[in-house]
């Protein structure tokens, strides 16, 4: 052996990568793949000598060494769990995953066992371990080393350093995994719990930062990040959320448009100028303008701003608010939207066709039970109770903020055991719908339902008309509203009373019943009485309204076929005096009771007449 091969197999045995080397050249499956490695060893401790002086080198002239040195190099920092930079690990392109892999193979087969169970395919589960071990190389941790905080800087080092690689987009190869691994990992303890949606496929709001805002105006932004604070211990996340959106739209219109830096300085003309730029800008998704209902909840939300601040005596509040009630458009109240029968029966047979097992299950739960999408979303694996004989659905705190229990179809349990059965019970997740091991976003469910109305060939559904369907249905079906108003899980009987507005049944049979039998009365040669067993209140006052017959100064509204003795007594009192100047009123009641066949009071008025004719002449 020569000096410098002495030398160089020397340094190979120091305890930098002496153990390295072994593990390394042990890996080899054959003699010339051992060759081959040895001589990666080899080009590795001439440029570098040992780890430690291949971590002093900066990223570009390791970049810059030969891909034999680079091979060894990687296999020993993975081997030995030293931290490498995260521009590095993004930038090269090795076998991470192999490596990982090799170093610790029973971590690598419960990884790929646990994403198998939770629906991901090979491919998929090659990808996620590939970034999983890179964010390892990044944290020098094995795989069941990360906590959620190591896992968390780990990915967004990588995460950043990818996207400077390519200049600040962001690549469907490296998105993709991370958003399945996010959810693999959260289920094994080791992340914060996911998303419903890829953040990267979110569509951005266009608003001012707060950043800009604390910026331009920072007392104006002190003011609202403290009325914030003070909802978040109330309020629910979601209408927080969507509360210090109003608040950061119009703090970013004001700095925007005008001079106004204060929350104290707002007045009508700010408010009058937000109401027009916001009704004249486009909505959200496929909307081309705004929502009636969308600009109204940004007028609430800002009138509760201003009335709680002055209220709480906030140094930077306006004397009086400057948002009133009428700021908010009047909103339409068209009725509820349903399926009738025929409809609802298509509906459901090409939804039991669907391939998706979710929603199939999805739709039979929201047409029977009639819940919301968003409780639907939010049942977990013990909503089905036992009460009795019978199987009820506990149905989640929802958008009343109350809960409530729906007795539930033989049939609909079955489908929901079934889908349990095959639920990974290592989840660490208590919903009952998870698809990935992330919650299912309710742009599924929405999918589902067309989908199914697209194979029905009835148009356009969305899933709250099913709950409307089967109001409508229970109502016109003899089901009391008080009994509707708890299934739908109403806080007041005003919201159940809309269904009672729509396809009332029984209006219908009462309708046609009565039409049937005037269509008879019509048919016969001579004119009859439609039987007062028949007639309903309405047609009976119509029909008293016609017979009523005319008074002096007013009607009497006797039936026609009761004569009456005293309908012209005043008339026909010897004391009764009328002159020229009442010839028309009696005129007009002579013609009444011509029309209406009263002979006895034609006669009477026939006598007035011809007295008044005769005094005249």
């Amino acid at each position: 052996m020569s000096g410098t091969a002495e030398s160089t197999a020397a340094r190979a045995e120091e305890p930098g990568i002496g153990q390295a080397r072994a593990a390394y050249l042990a890996d080899a499956g054959t003699q010339p793949a051992r060759l081959s490695r040895s001589r990666s060893i080899g080009r590795f401790v001439t440029e570098f000598g040992d780890v430690s002086g291949w971590r002093a080198c900066s990223v570009p002239e390791r970049l810059a060494a030969g891909d034999q040195a680079r091979a060894f190099a990687h296999f020993a920092v993975v081997h030995d769990r030293v931290p490498v930079e995260a521009e590095y690990v993004a930038a090269v392109t090795s076998r991470w995953g192999h490596h990982v892999a090799n170093r610790d193979p029973e971590q690598a087969n419960q990884f790929r066992r646990q994403a198998a169970s939770l629906s991901f395919n090979r491919l998929e589960i090659d990808k996620m371990w590939s970034k999983l071990a890179q964010i390892c190389v990044i944290t020098g941790s094995r795989p069941d080393e990360l906590s959620s905080d190591n896992y968390v800087a780990g990915r967004a080092a990588f995460w950043a350093a990818v996207v400077a690689k390519h200049g600040g987009t962001i690549p469907t190869t490296l998105a993709t995994p991370l958003f399945g691994l996010d959810a693999v990992m959260f289920h094994r303890g080791q992340a914060p719990r996911p998303t419903t949606r890829k953040s990267w496929a979110a569509r951005s709001v266009p608003e001012t930062s707060w950043d800009q805002i604390t910026a331009a105006a920072p007392m104006m932004a002190a003011t609202m990040h403290r009325y914030l604070d003070q909802l978040r211990v109330s309020l629910r996340a979601s209408s927080v959320a969507s509360i210090e959106i109003t608040l950061r739209q119009i703090a970013g219109h004001l700095i925007s448009t005008s001079s106004v830096t204060t929350v104290a300085d707002i007045g009508r003309p700010q408010i009058e100028a937000y109401g027009t730029w916001l009704a004249g800008r486009g909505g959200y998704r496929k909307n081309s303008t705004i929502s009636k209902t969308t600009i109204g909840m940004r007028m609430c939300h800002l009138g509760a701003f201003f009335r709680r601040i002055i209220e709480w005596g906030y140094p930077d509040a306006p004397l009086r608010p400057p948002v009133f009630s009428s700021d908010r458009p009047a909103k339409d109240k068209p009725l509820p939207r349903f399926l009738d029968d025929a409809a609802t029966a298509k509906f459901m047979a090409a939804a039991r066709e669907l391939p998706d097992p979710f929603g199939r299950l999805a739709i039979e739960i929201l047409a029977r039970t009639g819940m919301r999408k968003g409780e639907l979303l939010g049942l977990t694996t013990d909503a089905v109770v036992q009460i009795g004989s019978a199987y009820w659905l506990r149905i989640p705190v929802g958008k009343l903020h109350n809960d409530r229990y729906v007795p539930l179809h033989p049939q609909l349990k079955t489908m929901i055991d079934n889908w349990l059965e095959q639920r990974p019970d290592w989840q660490n997740s208590h919903l009952l719908f998870t698809d990935r091991g992330r919650p299912i976003p309710p742009t599924r469910v929405d999918h589902a339902v067309q989908t199914a109305a697209t194979a029905a060939g009835i148009g356009h559904v969305h899933p709250h008309q099913l709950r409307h369907t089967l109001a409508t249905q229970a109502i016109n079906r003899g089901m009391s509203l008080e009994a509707i108003a708890a299934l739908l899980g109403h806080k007041t009987m005003s919201m159940t009373l809309v269904y009672a507005r729509i396809a009332d049944r029984t209006v219908a049979d009462q309708y046609f019943t009565v039409t049937e039998k005037v269509q008879a009365l019509y048919q016969q040669q001579q004119p009859a009485m439609l039987p007062a067993a028949d007639e309903p209140a309405p047609m009976r006052k119509l029909r008293a309204e016609h017979s009523k017959r005319m008074l002096g100064n007013g009607f009497c509204t006797r039936p026609a076929e009761l004569e009456c003795h005293y309908e012209t007594i005043c008339e026909s009192c010897t004391f009764f005096v009328t002159t020229i100047e009442f010839r028309p009123t009696l005129q007009a009641q002579r013609d009444d009771a011509a029309r209406k066949g009263q002979s006895g009071r034609q006669k009477v008025y026939d006598g007035l007449l011809q007295r008044l004719a005769d005094t005249a002449t």
